[in-house]
């Protein structure tokens, strides 16, 4: 089995496919209105609007009501990128804070109030997990 993609949905895709364009800088994919994908070496990011649910089961996913999962980008340094999203990004958790494993990591918000981790190892043993 492997992880291909993380799927998010949401009411209003154009604000959420645009806000991960800006963080990520990369180019969506859109296949249709409903649906686009971010694709980044080691996966996909999906983002599908809430017209898409029913194609699945009517009423099986819900916008904007996540709270346990974390989207986590491995970025080349957290701290430049805090520098650059503090103009345009409304909603951060934390400053950028060196975890006990061995990241420094940023959270903040999605529009939908998706919690994203982005981190960038920094001790011998992070480093070489990400190798």
């Amino acid at each position: 089995m492997n992880l291909v993609s993380i799927r998010l949905i949401t009411d209003n895709i154009h604000q959420l496919v645009t806000f991960y364009e800006h963080l990520t800088g990369i180019e969506p994919t859109w296949s249709t209105p409903d649906f686009a994908e971010l694709t980044t070496p080691s996966a996909t990011l999906a983002i599908g609007s809430t017209r898409t649910v029913p194609l699945f089961a009517p009423g099986s996913a819900r916008p904007a009501d996540n709270h346990t999962a974390i989207i986590e980008f491995h970025v080349p340094d957290v701290d430049a990128t805090y520098a650059r999203l503090r103009a345009t990004v409304t909603d951060f958790v934390n400053e950028p804070t060196t975890m006990p494993w061995g990241n420094r990591s940023l959270l903040l918000r999605d529009p939908d109030g998706n919690l994203i981790n982005l981190f960038t190892p920094i001790t011998e043993q992070a480093l070489a997990k990400f190798a």
